[in-house]
């Protein structure tokens, strides 16, 4: 195994010049000396001894990066802002899926603990669950502590730095644009109701809609999972229980593409039977016929947001806010009425 003082011997530079080219310091490397130390690692081979690092400084350079689900465009958007954030810091992300197991959070918040990682950043909505939200408090807790840093994308429902996405605002800009738009009876596709950002935005869009004379009844409120086969199910129920809405609203945009395609599937003509708005601007929205109305939200700067939170982050410092509001973006599956 080729050690740092081979590359230093090689380069014809103390270990501390070494050092500092290769793994950074406030002391600055005359640029003669840093490229010749560099080619003397690239000749040898050389790669950092992270856990070594790690020891020595107590921490290491990763980030986790835990989201509930990496196939869904949401989180690959935000997790595409994080990476290209972290690497202008020379920082390694690990990514974690917790498969939309809620309660796995703090198990692998634990995992990096032990790890050594630099901080972690939790995407994706918190639950009701108090029980979960109560060991992952702890968990937080016991991560600072050690000296690491946690940052969330979602609501603001732990005492850490947080990137709040204002999903009420949202929808209910949306629900007014709607009826705006002529819509008067509405349906819902709501998602899982133990989770915070189903309930933000089903709620918003009913405030917006109420203000406009707009109509969402109890019986035309579906839940299911925040997936494209969830939207796809609730849809199916909605068509089964014959309401007849004139524009259904998907709290997020694979459930509205789970919604569209079931309509196709049972004869509904898009938009001329009926209108679909979803939530999040998803980049998979570029190829769904028709356009998707939904609310756009900035998703790769959210992530790099997040990114700079943990950048920025001071020891004992109180928990920051950044929030973030949504565009409604009207496209061709609302027409006016």
């Amino acid at each position: 195994m080729v050690t740092l003082a081979d590359v230093a011997a090689e380069a014809g530079v103390s270990l501390a010049t070494a050092s500092r080219a290769l793994n950074g310091s406030s002391r600055r490397v005359r640029e003669d000396l840093r490229l010749r130390v560099a080619e003397a690692a690239r000749k040898l081979n050389y790669a950092a001894n992270a856990q070594a690092q790690a020891m020595a400084r107590g921490r290491s350079e990763v980030v986790g990066l835990l989201v509930h689900d990496i196939a869904d465009p949401y989180f690959s958007s935000i997790a595409a802002g994080v990476m290209q954030a972290a690497e202008e810091h020379r920082l390694l992300v690990t990514l974690v899926s917790t498969q939309r197991r809620y309660g796995t959070e703090a198990e692998h918040l634990t995992l990096l603990r032990g790890q050594r990682g630099r901080a972690m950043i939790l995407v994706g909505s918190r639950t009701r669950d108090r029980d979960v939200t109560e060991a992952l408090r702890r968990e937080v807790e016991t991560f600072t502590e050690t000296g690491g840093h946690v940052v969330a994308v979602s609501q603001r429902a732990l005492p850490i730095d947080t990137v709040v996405v204002e999903n009420r605002a949202g929808a209910r800009q949306l629900g007014q644009e709607l009826t705006a738009l002529g819509y008067r009876r509405f349906a819902a596709l709501a998602g899982p109701t133990d989770l915070l950002t189903a309930r933000d935005r089903l709620q918003g869009f009913k405030d917006g809609i109420a203000r406009a004379g707009g109509d969402l009844s109890p019986a035309a409120v579906v839940t299911g999972p925040f997936t494209r086969d969830g939207g796809y199910a609730a849809m199916t129920e909605l068509i089964a229980r014959d309401l007849r809405p004139q524009c259904v609203f998907a709290v997020n945009d694979v459930m509205a593409v789970g919604a569209m395609a079931a309509c196709r599937d049972h004869g509904i003509e898009l938009p001329g039977d009926l209108a679909v708005a979803g939530f999040d601007d998803i980049s998979t929205l570029r190829d769904i016929t028709p356009g998707l109305t939904t609310v756009r939200l900035p998703l790769e700067r959210m992530g790099a947001l997040a990114m700079d939170l943990v950048v920025t982050a001071e020891p004992g410092g109180s928990p920051r806010i950044r929030r973030v509001r949504g565009e409604v973006v009207v496209r061709a599956s609302t027409p006016g009425r």
